[in-house]
């Protein structure tokens, strides 16, 4: 099998990986079908189990790595990584202050697309990623390499597609829209995946800055809307519990794969 696919188009093999990705976000988005009815302490855990998830993964997915790339380019992992981390937060937070002079009807509109956009640009490097990988196949060992980096990669993307329709349909969307938002988040992956295979060797030294920005931006969102909301509800206890596991949980997986 590994004889066949090393054979194939890396650009190619780029694409399917990194769609089987969306495919296993869109897995994780159908949660929402099947629990119903759910009491507010209920939607608050869920909330704070998507703040744990997206903690985790902006260090496991995203910053860790990210150090690893810049240390093996032999460029500031210091400097690349702090910088993208910073302005990931910063982004999110002027998209935050614009839509302060928004008039939203509600004040979940704007969590629901700070968090909507927090994952699918946190989606963008994972692509990058795997595009970088199949890019720089050079042997069949690389190729394996590539291979298991998609696999763990779409592995996360079901708590992840949860991570946002969960949300959504706590705050009063509909299943099917919360469905299909959370869906579409990881469609950016394998558009990400080819531009990244393709532009593999430019891609590799700005990846580190890339990272972290997704990073930065999906801690913002956790620390800024979602633990907040969470912690409205009168267990703190069991909601700070259930922060832990959520980043337990993906760190579980990203350390597994």
């Amino acid at each position: 099998m590994i004889d066949y696919l090393y054979n194939v188009n890396p650009v190619i093999l780029a694409f399917l990986f990194s769609f089987f990705a969306f495919i296993v976000t869109t897995l994780g988005s159908s949660t929402v079908f099947f629990i119903k009815n759910i009491d507010k302490t209920a939607l608050d855990i869920m909330m704070s189990l998507s703040a744990g998830i997206m903690i985790s993964a902006s260090f496991f997915s995203l910053i860790n790595p990210s150090l690893d790339i810049a240390k093996s380019l032999n460029i500031s992992a210091a400097l690349h990584s702090s910088l993208g981390f910073l302005f990931g937060g910063l982004f999110l937070f002027l998209v935050d202050k614009l839509f302060d002079k928004i008039s939203f009807k509600k004040r979940t509109i704007k969590r629901d697309i700070l968090l909507i956009g927090s994952i699918t640009i946190h989606n963008i490097p994972e692509g990058l990623a795997v595009g970088v990988a199949f890019g720089s196949i050079i042997d069949h060992a690389s190729l394996t390499g590539a291979i298991m980096l998609a696999i763990g990669i779409a592995i996360q993307n079901f708590p992840e597609g949860s991570a946002i329709s969960m949300p959504l349909k706590r705050d009063k969307v509909s299943t099917f829209k919360s469905f299909i938002l959370g869906s579409l988040s990881a469609l950016v992956e394998p558009i990400s995946a080819v531009i990244g295979c393709i532009l593999s060797m430019r891609v590799k030294n700005i990846m580190p800055f890339f990272l972290c920005f997704a990073a930065g931006a999906m801690i913002y969102v956790a620390c800024s809307e979602l633990i907040p909301e969470a912690m409205k509800n009168r267990n703190k206890s069991l909601i700070s519990m259930f922060i832990l596991i959520g980043f337990t949980i993906m760190m579980v997986l990203d350390i597994s794969f």
